[in-house]
């Protein structure tokens, strides 16, 4: 089908000629075997479900398939957001349950995050980890919560230019401090990229977990409902429409986005590139107080190598270092007025206390 041709051609590509390798192609299609019957999986090892992130449908599907499957086979979702011990629920070998979740573009993205439910057996994480080093991937173990590393760091930055756009920063502002810190693109584009629906159906799970913490903008639900998903259909926050598919400016998106700026004020570049990193960077400190990781270097190569961040910055806690947690107390304090989600954490401000950087001991905050 049309689904399996553009997969063979996406495997295939040759990022030097631009367009797939016809011998690299018959390679894979003679190592591809796609199917409609469920019980044509009894044979495999490790069967990964990719299918829209919702709960149910994910569950209902577990459902059919782990009848048809190997007693010894681990069951694996490639979810984004959904917490693992969640989707576990009601499975009839828990512990043989994980998440291996891939970042697109998946043949440029080298990362592959293996997420440990509570109930997922330590076999079952060394075999996720073995399976994404076989395929050449950078394996990173993370423990469950929602959004796991990468996309609990990136939703702050993400939902934070949605916040700056609603305040009267323009989209062109935006993503220009964000392209100038050094991120291969700037939010809004990557809205588009993502596509519009995706980002708000994760929204809805990051918002449903951490409520306080979140700037609830009415501006994405109102452009989705107007039709508009981004890429994938040639409307988002920019338009695609031109013949060679290039973003560019749409003037009625202006004009919603002026619908939702209730007191719109000047925002320099500054501001901007303090909200949307340092948004991120106070969310990796919860992520540290919670557990998620054990080394601060899983942060840094998780987004170095998930999201793109800046090589050249070192990561993102490389970046805080340079700086200094009692200097980024000093940076958030104009920003606490618009609430907790840019408000030092007991952990930032008990470094910036003690002179402490992420770095000086990379392991320490196992306990913390």
């Amino acid at each position: 089908g049309v689904g399996v041709q553009k997969v063979i051609e996406e495997v295939a590509y040759n990022r030097h000629t631009k367009k797939p390798d016809a011998e690299r192609a018959i390679e894979f299609s003679s190592k591809l075997n796609p199917t409609h019957v469920d019980s044509e999986i009894a044979a495999c090892d490790l069967v990964i479900e990719a299918i829209i992130e919702k709960p149910d449908v994910k569950r209902d599907l577990y459902s059919r398939l782990e009848p048809q499957m190997k007693p010894d086979a681990i069951l694996a979702s490639n979810t984004s957001t959904i917490p693992i011990t969640k989707l576990a629920e009601g499975r009839q070998r828990p512990e043989q349950f994980v998440g291996i979740h891939f970042f697109n573009p998946v043949r440029r993205m080298q990362l592959v995050e293996v997420i440990r439910g509570e109930r997922t057996s330590d076999a079952t994480v060394a075999t996720a980890v073995a399976y994404a080093k076989q395929i050449g991937k950078m394996p990173i173990v993370v423990n469950d919560g929602p959004g796991f590393l990468v996309n609990r760091l990136l939703f702050p930055y993400m939902n934070e230019s949605l916040a700056l756009l609603c305040d009267g920063a323009s989209i062109k502002q935006v993503d220009r401090a964000a392209k100038a810190f050094g991120m291969p693109m700037g939010p809004i584009e990557l809205y588009d990229m993502v596509g519009l629906d995706t980002a708000m159906m994760a929204g809805r799970t990051m918002w449903e977990a951490f409520p306080a913490l979140i700037y609830s903008s009415p501006l994405l639900p109102a452009i989705v409902k107007t039709g508009r998903l981004g890429q994938k259909n040639g409307r988002g926050f920019f338009s695609y429409q031109n013949r060679k598919g290039r973003p560019e400016a749409d003037p009625e998106i202006e004009q919603m986005i002026g619908v939702y700026q209730k007191q719109p004020r000047k925002i320099d570049e500054q501001e901007i590139t303090h909200r949307l990193f340092l948004s991120m960077l106070l969310e990796a400190t919860r992520v540290l107080s919670a557990g998620i990781v054990r080394d601060v270097r899983d942060i840094d190569l998780g987004l170095i190598f998930g999201l793109g961040f800046p090589p050249f910055r070192g990561g993102l806690l490389w970046w805080a270092d340079t700086l200094g947690a009692a200097k980024i107390v000093e940076l958030l304090k104009p920003l606490e007025s618009l609430g907790p989600r840019m408000q030092p954490t007991p952990l930032l401000l008990k470094m910036a206390e003690e002179g402490r950087k992420f770095y000086d001991d990379p392991h320490s905050f196992a306990t913390n």
